[in-house]
């Protein structure tokens, strides 16, 4: 049931859902590549892997079908074991005594359904659906947190209650006899399993008065996941400090420290910080899968000039290229993204950082050690005499980093790093705060990228209109005759457009759903022009410099982000949350 490539390239520039110059350009990409089309276009991000797969649907005349939001009776969806369904992204949805219905990315998994077919003894009738439903779909195999955790927390509730009686006497042995018992180990794994099914970015253990309060971030958003008894609060954090090698006897002092674990064949690494409340400790776990792959530029949702500058930069051999944003805003897998691009047999790559996020093949990556003297300056130091072309710093943070960072990339290095401003003109004050004179900043910065996240649209997401009064609201926070000028020359909207007549969409609420799933860049580029240079040199307000950039056509965070609400990406009031913050 292989797709003929000429009818989806006659499919794709039939259906209009692509530009012909988009088309022409990913035409070429595929054949110099020799790659489907289809994979270049969602390589590229000009269409998502769902509408892909449903124009694969469209054209083989298989049904697609969503299930997200859908309850599959629990009985079917076991027919096909969740390790076999996880593997080989399948769902057993529908079933009735001569036939069964299964979900896949990939109908032409003969393994999968002849694994199945020997299991039922049915006839197997495959139907094509996406990442998202086969998502959601994974989700129901898991038990609630609720039943899992009820039997354990019921068998150790007594020996709990003993131990948080006048939990800062007991002893160091104690304490560690606790966190191997069985029935902690498996709330401890089922707490991390659960996260990460749900990718969820950090995980909250807060003690309150009368209760243990559990929450998971995900999307950007802390949400309840579990309340356990008070009780169980000392023997977790017991847990948790033996896998994170941490003092288990030291309750005043907060303690930070980290470890991996083997979930689904993927490697994740959690960073934990224990801090002493009010009422015990809170311990907070941050989760980085330890692998970066797929990621492109188009996909973290760079595009148009924007995008254009970052790969010109790219081509570069010395200057400075740098993102920023707050804590959480996706600048390291930005990073991380370029040293992708970067990253060839021609080149060495060195990096300092804190922590390794991610590990990447043939970058020589080093962790700064604070606690023996190893911060981000010395190990720069070191890395400039490893013969290094391109060098990575995690975070200029201090005036020596900053220092080191800009000679560096004035003496033959490409160097990117991040930096803590909330706009990629604030960089520049920033600098100067940390005492690099002027003269050297527009010497070497090349490239200020700044970002935050917001959470996208999931399937289902409703079409509106804005009305006259929401359009003038709106032109009170974000310019819309720029974000016009931008969606025309990008052609997302048609030359003769106005606000009125271009659709919005809101998300689709569900009990299980927020109606969101993931997150993408919102962005600002900001590069080094000669009218800039001399703003920079007369010491220019952050505003000033902005203000020119905008002039050169730089697209502020706030204008990307309601690009992309037009886009069905995102809504307006996502993007308003994340840039208002």
């Amino acid at each position: 049931m292989r797709i003929n490539e000429d009818r989806l390239k006659e499919f794709i520039l039939d259906s209009g859902i692509v530009s012909k110059a988009g088309f022409e350009e990913a035409l070429k990409k595929s054949e110099e590549k020799e790659i489907n089309i289809g994979e270049v276009l969602v390589n590229s991000g000009k269409i998502s892997e769902d509408e892909l797969r449903r124009i694969q649907a469209h054209i083989l005349g298989i049904p697609f079908v969503d299930l997200i939001g859908e309850k599959i009776d629990f009985e079917i969806l076991s027919v096909i074991p969740e390790p076999i369904a996880r593997n080989h992204n399948i769902i057993a949805f529908k079933k009735n005594e001569k036939e069964l219905e299964v979900a896949m990315l990939d109908v032409d998994d003969l393994e999968a359904i002849n694994f199945i077919k020997k299991k039922v003894n049915l006839k197997i009738l495959p139907r094509l659906t996406g990442t998202e439903s086969i998502k959601s779909a994974l989700l129901q195999y898991q038990k609630s947190l609720k039943a899992e955790f009820g039997d354990m927390i019921q068998k150790q509730s007594q020996s709990l209650k003993t131990i948080s009686e006048d939990e800062n006497n007991v002893s160091k042995e104690d304490l560690k006899k606790i966190a191997e018992d069985l029935p902690v180990i498996r709330i401890v794994d089922t707490l991390l399993k659960h996260a990460i099914i749900q990718d969820a970015s950090d995980i909250h253990i807060e003690p309150m008065e009368d209760k243990l309060l559990i929450r998971y971030r995900i999307d950007g958003i802390l949400r309840d996941a579990m309340i356990l008894p008070k009780n169980a609060a000392a023997s977790i954090t017991a847990r948790i400090k033996v896998l994170s090698n941490l003092k288990l006897d030291e309750k005043r002092l907060p303690q930070d420290g980290r470890f991996k674990i083997e979930s689904d064949g993927q490697r994740v690494s959690f960073r934990v910080s224990v801090l002493p409340v009010y009422y015990g400790e809170k311990t907070v776990m941050r989760l980085l899968k330890e692998s970066v792959s797929g990621f492109t530029l188009e996909v973290l949702g760079f595009h148009g000039e924007g995008l254009e500058k970052i790969h010109n930069s790219l081509k570069h051999k010395t200057g400075m290229l740098l993102t920023t944003g707050p804590t959480g805003s996706g600048k390291t897998t930005t990073l991380y993204t370029l040293l992708d691009n970067l990253n060839t047999s021609d080149v060495n790559i060195s990096t300092i950082e804190d922590p390794i996020e991610y590990q990447m093949k043939r970058i020589n990556q080093t962790q700064v050690k604070p606690e023996i003297g190893f911060s981000f300056s010395s190990g720069l130091r070191s890395l400039v005499r490893q013969d290094p072309d391109i060098i990575m710093v995690g975070e200029i943070r201090d005036n020596e980093t900053a220092a080191l960072a800009v000679n560096a990339a004035l003496t033959g290095h490409l160097v990117l790093s991040t930096l803590h401003t909330n706009s990629a003109a604030g960089a520049i004050p920033r600098f100067v705060d940390m005492k690099i004179n002027p003269f050297l900043l527009v010497s070497t910065l090349d490239v200020i990228i700044a970002q935050r996240l917001v959470r996208k649209l999931g399937e289902g997401s409703q079409k509106y209109f804005l009305s006259k009064s929401e359009i003038s609201s709106l032109e009170k926070t974000v310019d819309l005759d720029r974000v016009l000028y931008f969606l025309k020359k990008e052609g997302i909207v048609g030359p003769k457009e106005v606000w009125s007549k271009i659709p919005f969409y809101k998300q689709k609420e569900t009990k299980d759903s927020s109606g969101y799933s993931g997150r993408i860049g919102i962005h600002e580029i900001l590069t080094m022009s000669s009218p800039i240079r001399d703003l920079i040199i007369k010491n220019s307000t952050m505003e000033q410099i902005e203000d020119q950039a905008k002039k050169e056509g730089m697209m502020t965070m706030l204008e990307d982000g309601i690009f992309k609400a037009v886009q069905g990406v995102t809504t307006i009031e996502e993007v308003l949350r994340v840039v208002s913050e």
